[in-house]
């Protein structure tokens, strides 16, 4: 590397070995100048060690970057995550989506916000009801929840992501009919299930570099609106855009094997595995609609799909760039695939 400015040879004075060189300046009242001399040495050291670091971060992330430029990285942002995470998320998270942009990948955000959306509820007045776990939407339930998701949970996103760079659109799948649904039961009302996804827009707001930031309300042939489940409609656009990876960000460390227990967090675990998983009954009801989600993406086209904590600050970069990953990785092959990384034990 050429020597920068104040870096010179020999002393980084420009005099020869037999010169004189201009005394140093004067100690301070009471401070040696041997001890000025070791507070610099010591401090100098500290800056060589955190470049270092900083340097050993760039090294390890290259072939990452690499190797995922060009990429669709789909990123499902949980209400959860957003709702339970301490000091100021969005912030955090807008930094990693517009580092993850500035590098060459091209991340698509869908959001949730059912912990909003259940707030504004009761704000209203409004009981929130539940059946399976899923939303019971009447018209006036589907009203609040597009105000919360398209006016204030996308908004949000878009804005924080703004601020650090011009990149972020705000949408929902009503936009351009992006994302058609059929009505899922009529006990339900106002619930969809995803038909098809159209990517004619996200394609052309991808090719103008930007950076979709998705409200998942989806419509049918009539028009009608519909509230989607988000892990859902996360799996459907990552599967038709043919994104290399899933990412879900959500409030737990990952799909545990007792929904109960942190330490029985599984770092990989293939398709089928999971699906065994899922079929056990093992996983809580938060978890299984992100696991079903991952199942799906990966079953249709998607590299990997992932499920990390979001609260987690910079755990986007975490798992992308660096060797160790975080959370739970869920690739279409068995545990001795390339892909796999350390093999699907449960992480004590």
């Amino acid at each position: 590397m050429n020597d920068g400015p104040g870096h010179d040879v020999d002393g980084a004075s420009g005099l020869g070995r037999g010169e004189h060189s201009r005394p140093g300046p004067p100690s301070r009242e009471g401070e040696p100048l041997d001890q000025l001399g070791g507070a610099r040495s010591s401090a100098s050291a500290d800056l060589e060690a955190a470049a270092g670091k900083t340097a050993q971060v760039l090294v390890e992330a290259l072939p990452y970057l690499r190797r995922f430029a060009g990429s669709v990285i789909v990123v499902k942002y949980g209400g959860n995550a957003l709702h339970d995470a301490v000091g100021d998320p969005l912030e955090v998270f807008a930094s990693d989506i517009v580092l993850m942009h500035s590098v060459g990948l091209r991340p698509v955000v869908v959001h949730g916000g059912g912990p909003q959306i259940s707030a504004m509820l009761q704000r209203l007045g409004m009981v929130p009801q539940f059946r399976e776990g899923l939303r019971v939407t009447d018209r006036d339930t589907l009203d609040v929840a597009r105000m919360v998701l398209v006016g204030k949970v996308n908004k949000d996103i878009v804005s924080a992501v703004n601020t650090k760079a011009p990149v972020a659109v705000g949408i929902s799948g009503e936009d351009g009919a992006f994302l058609r649904v059929t009505a899922r039961d009529p006990a339900l009302g106002y619930v969809g299930d995803v038909r098809s996804v159209d990517t004619t827009l996200l394609d052309k707001l991808l090719a103008e570099q930007l950076v979709p930031v998705i409200a998942t309300i989806g419509t049918d042939d009539d028009g009608n609106a519909y509230n989607v489940n988000a892990d859902t409609a996360a799996a459907a656009i990552a599967a038709a855009l043919g994104a290399e990876k899933l990412i879900h960000l959500t409030n737990v460390e990952g799909i545990r094997g007792v929904a109960a227990d942190p330490t029985t967090r599984h770092s990989h675990l293939s398709a089928d595995e999971l699906d065994l998983l899922l079929r056990s009954g093992a996983l809580g009801g938060g978890m299984a609609p992100k696991a079903e989600s991952c199942l799906h993406a990966v079953r249709n086209g998607v590299s990997a799909a992932h499920v990390l904590d979001g609260r987690v600050p910079h755990v986007l970069l975490l798992e992308l760039f660096t060797e160790a990953g975080i959370g739970t990785m869920v690739t279409p092959m068995s545990r001795g695939c390339p892909e796999a990384g350390a093999a699907s034990a449960v992480v004590p």
